[in-house]
C-alpha cells in the first residue's frame, strides 16, 4: 500500500479513469448526478437498510452481517433492465476461500426497492458507465451485463464487525461498485484498492452517504477493514453492485 491519493487525473471521466487505473472513486453529487438521483430518492431508499435479515451464512460464526440479494440483466444497447427470477449467489473458492463453492440463497432485494425508478437508473448508469470503461480500455463492451446487487449492514453485535470477512479479494466478475449508504457510531471500516499485480494501493474511509468506488475486478484487489462501535447505533450499510459479461457465476 503505497498511495494515500485516489490517482485521478483532472477533468477526467470516470470510464477513462477506470480503463486507465483500475478504479475509481465518486464523491456523491457525482454518483448522484450520474443516475439523475435526488435527495428524495436517497431518503426513500436507505431505509430499506433498517429491514435486512440476518445472513447465515457466515462461517466464521459471527452475527454481525444482514444482506439481501437480487438479480438482474441489463441490455447495454437498449439501456433496459430485466430482473431475473431469484437465485442463488455463487462464488468460487479461488475468489472467496471462505464462502466460495456453496451456492448460498439469500432473501431477495424487496420488491418495491427492485420497482423503484432511482434503483433502476442506478444499475443501468453504472453498466453504460462500465460500457464505456471497456469502449475506453480498447475492448468491445458486451450486449449484457449480468448484475448482482448485494444489500448489506454490518453491525457490532459481537463487538467487532467484518465488512469482508474473506479478506482481500476480487469477485469473479467484470466490474465492482462499492457505495456507501450510511455510517452510523463506527470506528473503522477502511477500504483498500490495490493493483492485482503491481506495487500501487489506495486506502481511505468511505464516510458521505452515496459515496463510491468503482473498480475493475481483473485488476484490482479490495478489503474493508473491520469496524468497532463508537456511539448507540453503530452499523455500516453498503450496496454492492457487480456487473459480469456472458452470464452469472454457477457451479456449473
Amino acid at each position: 500500500m503505497t498511495d494515500s491519493g485516489d490517482w485521478t487525473l483532472a477533468g477526467e471521466r470516470p470510464a477513462e479513469t477506470i480503463a486507465r487505473q483500475g478504479f475509481a472513486r465518486l464523491a456523491p453529487a457525482q454518483l448522484m448526478g450520474l443516475a439523475a438521483l435526488g435527495g428524495a430518492d436517497a431518503a426513500r431508499l436507505a431505509p430499506t437498510w433498517n429491514r435486512l435479515p440476518p445472513d447465515g451464512w457466515l462461517r466464521d460464526g459471527g452475527r454481525y452481517r444482514r444482506r439481501r440479494h437480487s438479480c438482474f440483466v441489463h441490455d447495454t444497447a437498449s439501456g433496459g433492465l430485466e430482473q431475473v427470477p431469484h437465485r442463488a449467489h455463487w462464488q468460487p473458492v479461488d475468489y472467496n476461500a471462505l464462502h466460495g463453492g456453496i451456492e448460498r440463497m439469500f432473501d431477495p432485494v424487496e420488491a418495491k426497492v427492485c420497482q423503484d425508478p432511482a434503483w433502476r437508473r442506478l444499475l443501468v448508469a453504472l453498466g453504460g458507465l462500465f460500457a464505456r470503461a471497456e469502449l475506453d480500455a480498447g475492448r468491445e463492451p458486451p450486449d449484457r451485463w449480468f448484475i448482482e446487487a448485494h444489500q448489506f449492514r454490518i453491525d457490532t453485535s459481537d463487538g467487532v464487525g467484518r465488512p469482508t470477512p474473506e479478506g482481500a479479494h476480487r469477485d469473479g466478475v467484470d466490474y465492482v461498485a462499492v457505495i456507501l449508504v450510511e455510517r452510523s457510531d463506527v470506528r473503522g471500516g477502511e477500504t483498500r484498492v490495490f493493483e492485482a499485480d503491481g506495487p500501487r494501493g489506495i486506502r481511505f474511509v468511505m464516510s458521505e452517504p452515496w459515496s463510491a468506488v468503482l473498480l475493475d475486478d481483473a485488476r484490482m484487489i479490495h478489503e474493508s477493514t473491520p469496524i468497532q462501535p463508537d456511539g448507540p447505533e453503530p452499523h455500516r450499510d453498503t450496496l454492492v453492485l457487480t456487473y459480469r459479461r456472458g452470464g452469472f457465476q454457477s457451479p456449473g
